[in-house]
């Protein structure tokens, strides 16, 4: 592939990127959970996924631990999550999704489902499938990060 091809691909990966991100935070929003930024939906994405610290949280923002817990901090005052003692850490504290937080959670899946659905039908199910396929193979684990 030549430079400029991979310059194309690159800018059109990037360009869905991040029209999908903006279409799913439209969605949450326009589902009445207000306050929410991009950024707090790929750290629920980490909170999902249960035994998150803080710095765990950096870790997979890409984040300084001291970014790291202030978004905790206004996750925490949105009512959208909790610090919750560590089973093992005396001196860590676990996050985790509130039932507020869960519902946005929900609410984003939902978001994500509208979101892709013009890409299905353009491209038919099992050409999305594949899409997802590929992609999957080619960044099997992420992480997802915003990108500010």
């Amino acid at each position: 592939m030549q430079n400029s091809e991979a310059m194309a691909l690159s800018a059109a990966l990037l360009a869905a990127a991040g029209e999908l991100t903006q279409r799913i935070h439209e969605g949450v929003l326009a589902r009445g959970f207000e306050g929410i930024r991009p950024a707090h939906g790929f750290a629920f994405a980490r909170l999902a996924a249960g035994d998150a610290t803080a710095t765990d949280l950096a870790g997979h923002l890409g984040v300084t631990k001291q970014a790291a817990s202030q978004l905790v901090d206004e996750l925490v005052r949105k009512g959208y999550a909790e610090r919750r003692p560590h089973p093992v850490d005396a001196r860590a504290r676990l996050v985790v999704l509130t039932e507020r937080g869960w519902a946005c959670t929900r609410a984003a899946e939902e978001a994500a489902a509208d979101a892709v659905r013009p890409w299905v039908e353009h491209l038919g199910e099992g050409e999305a499938r594949a899409l997802r396929a590929w992609l999957t193979a080619i960044a099997p684990n992420g992480p997802i990060r915003p990108t500010w």
